[in-house]
């Protein structure tokens, strides 16, 4: 009788380990989901960063479409190589212009333009101070750019000036998210630029979330604090927000500008913009010019959101911006809470741990210039009619 053969172990293979972490995300209440929109929807959307009800614009969108048939369908290669084409350049030099700086450098996200402007602004030996609030984007920067980061308390141009103070005699700059993507709260910059210039460091603002909200006809929070143009700042923005499009933006001194096309690495190897999205943001950069109502409109229908919702019984950071947030008991709460408005027809935000430093969690809702005055009160009762136990 032969003797049965022992069970050979199970085979493993290289990605194994994705099974327990997607069992630990699980377990903690951090699965994330792809969720496909229809291109029609019943929705009203408080979800998506279009605060000027600029991308479905007919004039937008005609744009979006003759540059496609114009240019072709992709910009065919890297900026340098062949991918600028006549429209990158009119936009760059309108988007400068609009916004008060020198020049103007355009890249295929927002994204990727603060990973230019701090990797070739920092580098071996520079130091760069971060707000311990900015975008994953300006962390993922400071990471990259092989410089020592410091990161600070949020908002707190003082510890800034302290860190500074610490490092003598370095090459360094500071970094701040303009208005910040939680709370919709607005940067010091007037403050942050001052403890700067004491120690000769530069500034890098981030103003995906202020660009065509904030400043004078939505020219931004640098021309707001009047540091446009300054030899000393640089601003970065996307053009997927305000303008409706896809994109963004570094904007500076032009030797600046002139540095980041010969060193940023985002730019040189990265294929440009496509042009239905460049025709798309050009266009929406003139109804914005034309137009000085549009941002005003936009903080007008934020700072409505807060009210009702803070006289509702709702924790709510005043908005400073577009964006308004609402506490959650908790980030299952959160959750259901999205879910239960979406059911009810309004799409809202949800941030929750680890997107939030501060371990409290949010329905996250953007303010948008095109919404009506019944269209924000029919959202504030949704709100209010699913909120969970403990909201209030």
């Amino acid at each position: 009788m032969s003797q049965a053969q022992p069970t050979p172990p199970a085979r493993r293979t290289a990605f194994d380990w994705t099974g327990a972490e997607a069992r630990r995300r699980a377990e903690a209440g951090l699965v994330r989901t792809l969720r496909p929109r229809r291109a029609e929807s019943e929705l009203v959307d408080l979800a998506g960063n279009d605060y000027l009800g600029l991308t479905r614009h007919p004039e937008v969108t005609a744009a979006a479409a003759e540059a496609a048939r114009r240019w072709g369908a992709g910009a065919t290669g890297s900026r340098l190589v062949t991918g600028t084409t006549e429209l990158h350049a009119t936009l760059e030099r309108e988007l400068a212009a609009f916004c008060g700086f020198e020049a103007a450098l355009v890249f295929s996200s927002g994204y990727t333009a603060n990973l230019a402007a701090l990797t070739a602004l920092g580098g071996p030996g520079a130091l760069i101070v971060s707000d311990a609030a900015n975008h994953a984007s300006i962390v993922d920067g400071c990471r990259l750019a092989r410089a020592e980061a410091a990161v600070v308390p949020h908002a707190d141009p003082e510890a800034v000036r302290k860190t500074l103070e610490a490092h003598p005699d370095r090459r360094a700059l500071a970094v701040s998210d303009s208005v910040f993507s939680v709370d919709g709260d607005r940067a010091p910059l007037e403050e942050l630029a001052a403890a700067c210039r004491d120690h000769g460091a530069g500034i890098v603002v981030d103003d995906a979330h202020g660009f065509g909200v904030l400043g004078e006809s939505g020219r931004g929070a640098p021309h707001g604090a009047g540091l446009a143009g300054d030899e000393d700042v640089v601003a970065t923005l996307t053009l997927s927000k305000s303008l409706g499009s896809q994109g963004g933006a570094v904007l500076g001194p032009a030797r600046v500008i002139e540095h980041l096309v010969n060193a940023a690495r985002t730019f040189i190897f990265d294929t440009g913009l496509a042009p239905a999205a460049t025709g798309a943001a050009l266009a929406s950069l003139r109804l914005i010019a034309a137009d000085p109502g549009l941002a005003g409109r936009a903080r007008t229908v934020a700072v409505d959101l807060h009210r009702m919702l803070t006289e509702a019984g709702f924790t709510s950071a005043r908005p400073d911006a577009a964006v308004v947030s609402v506490h959650a008991p908790g980030p299952e709460e959160a959750l259901r809470w999205a879910a239960d408005c979406r059911e009810q027809g309004l799409s809202v935000g949800c941030f929750r741990p680890p997107s939030v430093p501060d371990g409290i969690s949010r329905l996250r809702l953007t303010a948008r210039a095109d919404l009506t005055d019944a269209e924000i009160a029919a959202a504030v009762a949704t709100i209010v009619r699913t909120a969970p136990a403990g909201a209030r």
